[in-house]
């Protein structure tokens, strides 16, 4: 644990160079009562605007110097930095514990311990059961317990802090990914030589992959861990992938993929339950990586078509699981009419196989962390004729106004019930409420992407919209 410690405070006070030199292995930290001073003055009151104004205060104290400040603030930074997972559910509580030494160095020393799993199972629970006794009651259960689970609880995240701490080295770093956009609105984009892939209907996930350790998020920094023998077999193949993708400095990549399951409905069912999950017979596509560093900044200027032959080059590594496989994939070229007519049996082909739609991918694009044209899919879009049966009203904004029209019809031999409240206008919606009796009964438009099955065996819509109402019917 000492190695770990005085290893990682060399790594922050690097880190943190570029805007000033703190070292956290200093004694200056020892016998500070953070959790007095910042913790219950944030949770003295729920208005956002107040909790900005305690960052803010704590931000001023710690440039001038203050240790109980800066101390708070990279308590901040190790609770909400997704990249830091110290994979501990269940921390111990302390009672009647005064004047201890509070020594936050050691504290950080454990974090670091956990986050690169130097420290793990009954060694790291015994660690921390010797760490509560080491700090005084209120600091241990009022902030020490609370980063190791990786949440305040006094009300703020990491956009609270960052509309403060931007710029700073305690800026939480943001987990993003790259994104795509709708081919259909960008008719021009579709030229030049295209990666085509099948559009999965699964979970977005990225595989954080260091020297030590595995974890799996959603695509915007949220940890899954409902996804244990994937998790297994990334184990397995851990160190191939850092020998054969990892960057020199070691920091390790990330995988990006796709979890597809037997129906997307049975998938984000068992993602979101908090334990005894059945994820036996999911497969993860991966189809993108990206070194940690460059996601991170969020950019990676190698081209799509590098980053796809590197991936392709070492397929066995994946072939030795049951679980983890590449996402296959052809080139066209769309300068061609033979490239569009490729395009479309490819298309046409993947949605007869059950799949969304395609994925579009240009060869020569980086790896950008935001929505662009670099990714672009294709998904076809069915209109269903169903009778308006209801007007719900609406909350928030919608409040006196249409929220939703509930409709209902049979589609080839499927009831299908919907609440449809996307594609109105504000217009619409006031109209439709106010005029409630003649809109019941008319037969409503509704644009979908498919019909699903309901976990009850009965039938709705995928991305139902509003379109219009039929004057023949």
């Amino acid at each position: 644990m000492q190695t770990c410690f005085w290893v990682y405070a060399y790594f922050i006070t690097q880190a943190g160079s570029k805007y000033m030199t703190i070292d956290y292995a200093s004694q200056q930290f020892n016998e500070i009562k953070v959790a007095a001073d910042w913790i219950r003055d944030l949770e003295a009151n729920d208005s956002r605007l107040h909790k900005e104004s305690v960052i803010e205060k704590a931000l001023i104290a710690a440039r001038l110097g203050s240790a109980n400040a800066q101390c708070f603030l990279f308590n901040c930074w190790q609770t909400y930095n997704p990249y830091h997972v110290f994979g501990v559910k269940k921390v111990p509580e302390t009672a009647g514990l005064e004047n201890k030494l509070n020594p936050w160095p050691k504290f950080w020393a454990l974090l670091e311990g956990l986050r690169t799993r130097s420290v793990t199972g009954h060694a790291a629970k015994h660690a921390i059961e010797q760490m509560s006794q080491q700090f005084d009651s209120a600091e241990w259960n009022g902030l020490c317990r609370r980063v190791i689970i990786k949440d305040l609880r006094c009300g703020i995240t990491e956009k609270t802090l960052n509309r403060v701490l931007t710029n700073t080295e305690w800026q939480i770093p943001v987990f993003t990914c790259q994104l795509a956009t709708d081919s259909t609105d960008h008719a021009s984009k579709m030229t030049g030589t295209k990666r085509i892939e099948r559009k999965l209907d699964g979970v977005r996930v990225l595989a954080v992959v260091t020297k030590n350790t595995i974890n799996l998020y959603s695509r915007n920094g949220r940890r899954f861990e409902n996804f244990p023998l994937i998790e297994a077999e990334l184990e397995s193949i851990r160190p191939q992938l850092n020998i054969h993708l990892g960057q020199l400095d070691g920091s390790g990549i990330v995988l990006d993929g796709e979890i597809v399951g037997e129906s997307f409905q049975a998938l984000m069912k068992q993602a979101q339950r908090k334990n005894n999950a059945k994820t036996a017979g999911m497969i993860y596509y991966v189809f993108d990586w990206i070194p940690i560093a460059d996601f991170e900044r969020g950019y990676w200027n190698a081209q799509q078509q590098r980053r796809t032959d590197l991936l392709e080059s070492k397929k066995e590594i994946f072939e030795v699981t049951d679980s983890v496989r590449l996402m296959p994939g052809i080139e066209v070229d769309l300068d061609t009419a033979e490239g569009h007519d490729v395009m479309r049996r490819f298309a046409t082909d993947a949605v007869k196989d059950g799949y969304e739609g395609i994925m579009i991918k240009s060869v020569d694009a980086p790896y950008d962390c935001r929505r662009t044209t670099f990714w672009m899919k294709w998904k076809p879009v069915y209109d269903y004729d169903l009778v308006v049966i209801d007007v719900e009203e609406g909350t928030g904004k919608n409040l006196g106004r249409a929220g939703a029209l509930v409709c209902e019809g049979t589609d080839q031999g499927k009831f299908i019930r919907v609440n449809v409240g996307s594609g109105l206008t504000d217009a619409q919606r006031n109209d439709y409420w106010q005029h409630k009796s003649a809109v019941i009964g008319q037969t409503a438009v509704v644009l979908a992407d498919a019909v699903t099955q309901n976990q009850d065996g009965t039938y709705s819509l995928r991305f139902p919209r509003f379109k219009t109402f039929r004057t023949d019917k």
